[in-house]
C-alpha cells in the first residue's frame, strides 16, 4: 500500500503545500514578528518537508526503475524539494536557512505540462527567437553609443561612458522608463522617442514569434488528437491518409458526460456524431443502445427533417461530430461511407428512426 497515495492522486495538493510553505517563508521574513509566531512557521515547513520525504520515499522504492528514468526531471524536482532544506538546516547556522525552501517553487511546475509544451515552442522558434534577440543586442548597443555622443557633455555623471549609457538604453529600449536617466539635449530627447517606439516593435515581434508558436503547437496536437479518435471508429479505417486528413479537420471532438441529452426529438438537425468511446440511448419505443463505431443523427442530414428521436448519454461518451456542410463535403469525396450511411439511415428509418 503506498504511504501517501493522496500526494499522487491529488496533485494539486503538491501545489497547495508549496503555496503554503513560500508563504510560511515569506512570512518569517518580518522582522517584529513575535517568537512563537516564528516557531509556529517553522513547524509548519517542518510539517510540509516530512510529506515531501515521505512522498519522495515512496516513489523510489515503490516505483519501477523504468518509471523512474521516465520522470527523471520529476524525480530530480522532489529530490531538491527534500535535499536543500535539509542541508540548509545542517549547514547554515542563520535565520536565513529558511530561506532555502523557496526551493519549493519548483514543486507545483513537475506535473505541468504547459512548461514541456513552451520548451518545445522554443525549441521550434529559436532561430526567429534568437534573430530578434541579435537585432536586439545591435540597436541596444547603437543607441547606447549614440547616447554617449550626444549626451556625455551634458550629463557626463549618467551618460559618461558606453557602460552608463547602455543601462539608459536598456530601460528606454524595453520601454519600462524609471526615470534615473534623461536625456536633456534636443537630439537626446528625439533619439529617446525613436528608441522606445523601437523596443515596441522588438517586443511586438518576441511576443509574434511565440503566439504563433504556441497556436501551432496546441493546433498539432489537437491534429493528433483527433487522428487517433478518427482512426479508432471503424467506418473510416478504409480511407486513405488524403481522404483521412480531410475528414480530420471536419470532425470535432466532444466528450458527454453520462445522463446528458445530445440530441433532442423535434429539434433541427445541423450535425450527425460518430461514437469513439462510451454508450448512448436512442429513446425509440424500442430503446436502443450504440456502442464505439456506431453513428446517429444523419437521417436530419440526409432528409432535412428535424430530429425523430432523443439520444442521451448512458455513460461518459466520446463523440465526433460532423456538421452538415462537412458531411457533404464527406460524400463527395468517399461515396463508399456516404453510402454505408445512407443505407444504415433507411434501414433505421424503417425500422425505428434515430434521428
Amino acid at each position: 500500500m503506498s504511504v501517501l497515495p493522496f500526494l499522487r492522486i491529488y496533485a494539486p495538493l503538491n501545489a497547495v503545500l508549496a503555496a503554503t510553505g513560500l508563504v510560511a517563508v515569506a512570512a518569517l521574513t518580518t522582522p517584529d514578528m513575535s517568537g512563537r509566531s516564528r516557531l509556529a512557521l517553522a513547524a509548519v515547513l517542518a510539517v510540509i518537508w516530512g510529506i515531501y520525504l515521505l512522498e519522495l520515499a515512496e516513489k523510489l522504492l515503490k516505483r519501477r526503475a523504468g518509471y523512474l528514468r521516465d520522470r527523471t526531471p520529476a524525480i530530480a524536482i522532489d529530490v531538491l524539494a527534500v535535499l536543500v532544506p535539509l542541508a540548509a538546516f545542517l549547514l547554515v547556522g542563520t535565520p536565513d536557512r529558511s530561506l532555502y525552501c523557496a526551493v519549493w517553487l519548483l514543486k507545483p511546475l513537475r506535473d505541468s505540462t504547459f512548461f514541456p509544451l513552451l520548451g518545445r515552442i522554443l525549441t521550434n522558434e529559436a532561430r526567429n527567437l534568437i534573430g530578434v534577440a541579435t537585432v536586439f543586442g545591435i540597436v541596444l548597443f547603437g543607441v547606447a553609443l549614440a547616447a554617449y555622443v550626444i549626451e556625455r557633455d551634458v550629463q557626463p555623471q549618467k551618460f559618461g561612458s558606453i557602460p552608463q549609457a547602455m543601462w539608459w538604453a536598456v530601460v528606454t529600449l524595453s520601454t519600462t522608463g524609471y526615470g534615473d536617466a534623461i536625456p536633456e539635449s534636443f537630439a537626446g530627447r528625439v533619439l529617446a522617442g525613436a528608441v522606445m517606439m523601437s523596443g515596441i516593435g522588438i517586443f511586438a515581434l518576441w511576443a509574434g514569434i511565440l503566439a504563433t508558436g504556441f497556436y501551432q503547437e496546441v493546433r498539432r496536437e489537437d491534429f493528433v488528437r483527433n487522428w487517433q479518435l478518427v482512426a479508432a471508429v471503424p467506418l473510416f479505417q478504409k480511407l486513405g491518409p488524403a481522404t483521412l486528413v480531410e475528414i480530420v479537420r471536419a470532425l470535432r471532438p466532444r466528450s458527454v458526460p453520462a445522463g446528458a441529452v445530445i440530441c433532442r426529438k423535434g429539434e433541427t438537425g445541423d450535425q450527425m456524431f460518430f461514437v469513439v468511446e462510451g454508450r448512448v440511448s436512442v429513446a425509440t419505443p424500442n430503446p436502443v443502445e450504440l456502442g464505439p463505431g456506431a453513428f446517429f443523427g444523419e437521417m436530419a442530414l440526409i432528409t432535412g427533417e428535424p430530429r425523430s428521436a432523443t439520444v442521451s448519454a448512458t455513460t461518459v461518451v466520446s463523440l465526433l461530430s460532423l456538421h452538415s456542410a462537412d458531411f457533404q463535403m464527406l460524400c463527395s469525396s468517399s461515396p463508399e461511407i456516404a453510402e454505408i450511411i445512407r443505407k444504415t439511415a433507411l434501414e433505421r428509418r424503417g425500422a425505428a428512426p434515430n434521428g
